[in-house]
């Protein structure tokens, strides 16, 4: 508990103090979402508020099953739709061509208890229609998970079993992103190149999230919070709980990416989506080389000759109708940086 405050007042003494030396204090806008307001789409929609460039957002998210599931013998039935989406939130200034980041200030568990289920049709070792069986979708089914703020855990009970084990907390959005190009609207579940369902554990405290804009004020949109996940989601949830948000936006003129992006004092990490799963690795890594070729200004074929030695890679989710892989290199192993975000 100790070290989860001491990074979230790091955070917030970060931005801060970015704020203080460019004259003023940020401006902190605080907006509360319900079953009413959430939206099940990213796409063009009127905003619920607005951000200027450095404000800091105050707000809420639902679960995943938009808080329908709270007890023994709930049922997916009772799920309106699957996660419903805090926003939009219109950022000041940020036009097409731009980034907009996110630096993640706080993300706190807002519920005594997470949920966890199967879903049929639904889950990496599950039949699909890409993947099609000839055998019965795995059945519905439900855990309910205990969660600790006194050691920052959530227990796992066993089914068919007495065993049961504790699980530490990390929390982190699985649903943020913006309005996509082409006055295109996707669904709540999908990843893509504006971000979306990514499921990417580094969407949380000490990293920064960067996404492109497509549509003046980006539209960014949020939900699907998660208390722990495992690499890849096989199952299809994670510990779907409801968060309380505190994060500061900015906007980077005129830098255009094209698919999102994170970073934190200690890596630079690209993100590809889609699917099959060998293409989302290409596209994460294409899009490093090109950063640091971009950034840093070694050559596209240095920068692919050290990836190949020193990389590490993140599947984030292998289970919605994109996949999303995570490419990482370790700052420590980068020329100086010539470009600043």
């Amino acid at each position: 508990m100790r070290l989860r405050a001491l990074i979230i007042c790091t955070g917030i003494l970060l931005c801060l103090s970015l704020a203080q030396a460019q004259g003023k204090a940020p401006d902190v806008v605080k907006y509360h979402a319900t079953l009413e307001t959430v939206k099940y789409v990213y796409g063009l929609a009127p905003p619920v508020a607005r951000l200027a460039p450095g404000d800091v957002l105050e707000t809420n998210t639902l679960d995943a099953f938009g808080d329908a599931i709270q007890k023994p013998g709930d049922t997916l039935a009772l799920v309106k739709g699957d996660n419903p989406l805090t926003g939009p939130f219109f950022i000041e200034g940020a036009e097409p061509g731009d980034t907009i980041a996110i630096d993640f200030m706080a993300l706190e568990v807002n519920s005594r208890q997470g949920v966890g289920a199967f879903a049929p049709g639904f889950g990496a070792l599950n039949s699909t229609n890409y993947t099609p069986m000839i055998q019965a979708p795995l059945p519905e089914r439900i855990w309910l998970y205990p969660i600790h703020p006194d050691d920052n855990t959530a227990t796992f009970q066993a089914h068919d079993s007495s065993f049961s084990v504790k699980i530490p907390l990390h929390p982190f959005l699985g649903c943020i992103g913006v309005a996509p190009s082409d006055g295109e609207a996707r669904s709540s579940v999908v990843p893509a190149e504006f971000g979306g369902n990514m499921d990417s554990s580094e969407a949380s405290v000490g990293n920064t999230l960067y996404l492109p804009v497509n549509v003046p004020g980006a539209l960014l949109y949020m939900g699907d919070g998660h208390a722990a996940m495992g690499d890849g989601e096989i199952a299809g949830t994670a510990i779907e709980v409801p968060l309380r948000v505190r994060l500061r936006v900015r906007v980077i003129k005129g830098q255009k990416i094209d698919w999102p992006r994170f970073e934190n004092k200690d890596e630079i990490m690209a993100v590809g989506i889609y699917r099959p799963l060998d293409d989302s690795l290409r596209i994460a890594f294409a899009q490093l080389i090109g950063w640091i070729h971009q950034d840093y200004g070694l050559s596209e074929l240095d920068a692919y000759e050290l990836l190949s030695k020193v990389a590490t890679i993140h599947l984030a989710e292998m289970v919605d109708p994109n996949y999303v892989v995570i490419a990482k290199i370790d700052k420590k192993y980068l020329p100086p940086r010539k470009i600043s975000r």
